[in-house]
């Protein structure tokens, strides 16, 4: 085996057991198990975690210094999931942002976070961009709740959001979550659900921008994002749903 194929298939093997149930029950592993369970010394393992963690495949917990899958990979298991959802959203995206001038973004529920996958922004200087790839809040975002719109009450309660039930109940019958400087003071955002072909909310579609341009319009933009997200959600043969 080469040098490089032999790297490669460390990686990979480490990988594989950060994502097994040992590492899920302990919250991550640390180097002198992951050399352990993968059949490599410490050196080569502590090198390839420096690798993957670099390129955010994997992060390292600064407390306990155990390793745990990074965000890159759920970035880039939701892009390989739905092929037809990244290829049609774009186009809405950009559509948002010319008629609302404002960021727009497509999101994934990530446990209690929101993984942005895709973001358009506009050319103002003063805008909210999305950083592609980044975390963030189910509560306090309009994605977030867009996003928890489905869930039961017992499944909002185990992510945190027993206290958002009531706004998400609300939310859900408008057919669109309003977020009014939540998750960051002076930032507003509308956003609305996408649904696959099962009718399961597999994204959401969002608009964020200052709250002292924006603020007024945001419910004329909750609206369009409504009608973008129920555009992608046609796009993925999801079933037509009837007005509440």
């Amino acid at each position: 085996m080469n040098p490089g194929t032999s790297g490669l298939a460390r990686g990979l093997a480490v990988l594989q057991a950060l994502a097994g149930p040992e590492a899920a029950s302990r919250g991550g592993l640390g180097v002198v198990r992951l050399a352990e369970l993968i059949g490599s010394d410490k050196s080569q393992t502590s090198r390839t975690l420096a690798t993957l963690a670099e390129h955010g495949l994997v992060e390292r917990d600064p407390d306990t210094l155990s390793y745990r899958i990074g965000w890159q990979v759920f970035a880039l298991a939701a892009r390989a999931g739905e092929p037809r959802l990244l290829s049609s959203a774009p186009r809405l995206l950009r559509e948002l942002v010319h008629d609302l001038g404002e960021s727009a973004h497509l999101s994934v529920r990530e446990g209690a976070s929101v993984l942005t996958l895709l973001s358009e922004s506009p050319a103002s200087a003063i805008c909210a961009p999305g950083l592609v790839g980044a975390l963030t809040p189910l509560a306090t975002t309009s994605a977030g709740r867009a996003l928890a719109f489905d869930l039961a009450d017992d499944e909002l309660a185990a992510l945190g959001l027993a206290d958002d039930s009531e706004r998400i109940a609300a939310a859900r019958v408008r057919g669109y979550a309003i977020v009014r400087e939540e998750f960051e003071p002076g930032l507003v955002a509308a956003a609305a659900p996408v649904r696959d072909s099962t009718g399961r909310i597999v994204a959401a579609v969002n608009v964020s921008a200052p709250a002292f341009r924006f603020a007024h319009r945001l419910e004329e933009a909750a609206v369009a994002v409504a009608a973008a997200a129920a555009e992608l959600s046609s796009d993925l043969g999801a079933p037509r749903r009837s007005a509440a």
